[in-house]
């Protein structure tokens, strides 16, 4: 996020007294299918402490602004189907769109 010819893009809330609640990163992707680019937001992470609080919520909304910024039509991620605090959130936010992820490590 450091090096400026990276598109990986960050941003963190942070309440009173400046203590760090959560950070998110994202970045813009082609696709095949849109003529914009999509905002892929990779990683959503509000502490423990600081959850149930609109953490979260700001974080995703300063996503959508900085994508429709950019022009993206959308923004987009995965959770895992287990992650049920998370998705209470998300589930107020937008629908599920009912894909389902698959991964291949290409690791031994």
């Amino acid at each position: 996020m450091l090096d400026p010819g990276e598109s990986v893009q960050g941003l963190v809330a942070v309440g009173d007294g400046g203590t760090l609640h959560g950070f998110t990163h994202y970045h813009f992707q082609p696709v095949t299918w849109a003529v914009t680019e999509r905002c892929y937001l990779e990683d959503l992470f509000v502490a423990e402490d600081a959850r149930g609080k609109g953490a979260a919520r700001a974080l995703i909304d300063a996503v959508k602004q900085a994508a429709k910024a950019h022009g993206s039509d959308q923004v987009f991620w995965v959770t895992q189907e287990s992650n049920y605090r998370a998705r209470t959130l998300y589930d107020r936010v937008t629908k599920n769109a009912g894909l389902v992820h698959y991964t291949i490590p290409l690791s031994d």
